[in-house]
């Protein structure tokens, strides 16, 4: 069954999205948009509403691997490949805004960026940036990957990483997949311990962020640091 076949002009998504904008779309219609076609007895937008019910919405969706959506009812390989390139070009544009250079003085806009690489993680990751004396971006990398609760670090490459790149602030952030933008006891722990590190060379720790979907806590502003 197709959208033309099962909806008027006015309903159907690619039409509406031309005279009223992408914004008048639900998450479904937008989904449906790029899935293309339904299957037996079921048209496209009741197809991706399904998807999006199985997944837990747009974010559950984003979380998925390639292999995952591909054994996903609906989808199949070539549309699941679209999905996955969709989802990586939104990440690329939502970074490109903090590249290398890009001055990081405000926490939202910091925030942002972590949840940006962050959010959608499925086990802990662990993101350095660092930072110059003007607080613009020098480099940001990946330092750990853990499991669904923990992701080892390790003070003394972080000081490491700080040195090599002649860093003057650093900023740390991880997630927590359980959805829970708390600090537990280790992270509190560990935030001590690379603050006493990196003040012995001179690098301000400037902030610990965790973010836990569209939630990010900072330690900073919870008086922590």
């Amino acid at each position: 069954m197709t959208l033309r076949e099962s909806l008027t002009p006015d309903e159907r998504p690619r039409e509406r999205l031309a005279r009223l904008g992408p914004k008048s779309l639900t998450d479904a219609e937008l989904l449906a948009l790029l899935i293309g076609s339904g299957v037996r007895g079921r048209h496209a937008i009741g197809v991706a509403a399904d998807i999006l019910m199985q997944s837990g919405g747009l974010r559950g969706l984003q979380r998925q691997t390639l292999q995952q959506l591909q054994r996903t009812k609906g989808l199949g390989p070539a549309r699941a490949s679209v999905l996955t390139a969709v989802f990586e070009l939104a990440s690329r544009t939502s970074l490109e805004d903090l590249r290398a250079g890009q001055l990081l003085n405000r926490s939202e806009q910091v925030k942002a960026y972590c949840r940006t690489l962050l959010s959608h993680r499925e086990v802990e990751h662990c993101v350095a940036l660092l930072l110059d004396t003007q607080h613009r971006l020098i480099h940001c990398e990946e330092v750990s990957q853990g499991t669904l609760t923990q992701a080892p670090i390790y003070v003394r490459e972080i000081v490491k990483l700080a040195l090599k790149h002649h860093a003057s602030g650093f900023i740390m952030a991880h997630n927590h997949p359980s959805g829970v933008a708390k600090p537990s006891q280790a992270d509190l722990a560990l935030t001590t311990e690379l603050s006493h590190a990196l003040q012995l060379v001179d690098v301000t720790f400037v902030d610990h962020l965790i973010v836990a979907g569209p939630q990010t806590a900072s330690l900073a502003e919870l008086g922590y640091m």
